[in-house]
């Protein structure tokens, strides 16, 4: 898995963390059993604290789709399993509309944001 944050972004970097670990276990790129990268290992490759990663992986734990396990680290669970099928289909739907009514990127990230937390 290759992992990209962007630290100039709006989202916090755990936050870009977890996100990246959804997306890969609903893509299958990760399936349950696998094995994330050692926290430290993680945050060395990325140029990040420790604890950015380890929050990463905490709240991937409270979501259910990691376990931390002492000795074998954080592995993917059964719960990694999510067919994104349907956000994707609702997604390109959304970027039509939002393209046919001329909304920036940002616009579109706000009106997205504010559905969520509904």
């Amino acid at each position: 898995m290759l992992w990209r944050i962007d630290p100039a972004g709006d989202e916090p970097l755990y936050a870009q963390l977890a996100a990246q670990v959804h997306l890969a276990a609903a893509r299958h790129e990760l399936a349950p059993g696998d094995r994330l990268p050692a926290a430290r290992e993680l945050a060395d490759s990325l140029d990040l604290n420790v604890h950015t990663v380890l929050k990463a992986y905490q709240q991937l734990r409270d979501e259910g789709l990691i376990e931390l396990r002492r000795g074998r680290g954080a592995v993917v669970t059964g719960r990694a399993a999510t067919d994104l099928s349907p956000v994707e289909q609702a997604l390109t739907t959304l970027v039509g509309a939002a393209r046919a009514a001329n909304l920036s990127v940002e616009t579109v990230t706000v009106l997205l944001k504010e559905a969520m937390s509904r």
